[in-house]
């Protein structure tokens, strides 16, 4: 497990219409977004504000990209910090394809230990670049929306998105 560094972490706030994000990235890649509510909870003080840090643009751009329904994958690097298996479960989320959903009882069968599921639950609600990582495509057994640090109400709009059912304006924030 890597710790952070915050030295050398860098954040900037971005407009989304599902509400403000902040981006905090290193040099390495992109680290977190986080919802407002983690900053209000005084979440990451450590990092000090970068605009034109390059990963930060990038990702922004590919966020911006992405909610306008021109983008299916993202290119940005990612410096993710967890525990090994936080780090299995996440990388698991990037191969969720685009418009497609996973139950956490399926990541934890290919991850290898079908009794891990609550642990696969906890280490999705850790995930630190929700959309990127798209923890939003995890869904309940029964095929319910559940548990999403932007909400349920983000995680369906995001779902929405993904399916064609909806598309964002970008100028005007959720």
């Amino acid at each position: 497990m890597r710790k952070n560094d915050p030295t050398h972490d860098v954040y900037k706030t971005m407009r989304s219409p599902i509400g403000e994000l902040t981006l905090v990235a290193s040099d390495r890649g992109l680290c977190e977004i986080l919802w407002r509510s983690h900053r209000e909870r005084g979440y990451r003080p450590d990092a000090r504000e970068d605009a034109r840090h390059p990963v930060l643009l990038q990702a922004e751009r590919e966020l911006r990209e992405y909610f306008a329904g021109q983008r299916k994958t993202f290119d940005v690097a990612l410096d993710l910090r967890g525990t090994d298996f936080q780090l299995r479960v996440w990388r698991e989320l990037l191969e969720i394809p685009f418009g497609e959903t996973r139950t956490y009882g399926e990541i934890a069968r290919r991850l290898g230990d079908v009794k891990a599921t609550r642990a696969v639950g906890a280490a999705n609600g850790r995930n630190p670049v929700p959309i990127i990582a798209p923890c939003h495509r995890v869904i309940g057994a029964s095929g319910d929306l559940v548990g999403f640090g932007g909400g349920l109400d983000v995680k369906a709009q995001l779902l929405d998105l993904e399916r064609g059912a909806r598309s964002f304006d970008f100028d005007r924030p959720g």
